[in-house]
């Protein structure tokens, strides 16, 4: 098994499964939470910017692009199974 990794350290077309959700502010983390990003999820990275950041994860059949400063506190592990 792997380790659980922040999201923007997978590559475009990896599906991962979200770990956990660790960040302090409460109003982003509700946000995020709000956007499907919540542990048990299975999200997919779309596309990155030329520079990396920000990148675009597809959650629940929608596209949502997180900049490093938000994803580097969303956790996740590489899983092998389809987005629902």
């Amino acid at each position: 098994m792997l380790d659980k990794k922040p999201i923007y350290q997978f590559q475009i077309g990896d599906r991962i499964e979200i770990t956990s959700v660790e960040l302090r502010d409460d109003v982003m983390r509700r946000r995020l939470l709000d956007l499907g990003f919540v542990p048990g999820a299975t999200i997919e990275i779309v596309q990155k910017s030329p520079l990396g950041d920000p990148i675009a994860f597809k959650v629940f059949n929608t596209t949502i692009a997180l900049r490093q400063e938000e994803s580097s506190f969303i956790y996740a592990k590489k899983v092998h199974k389809e987005v629902v």
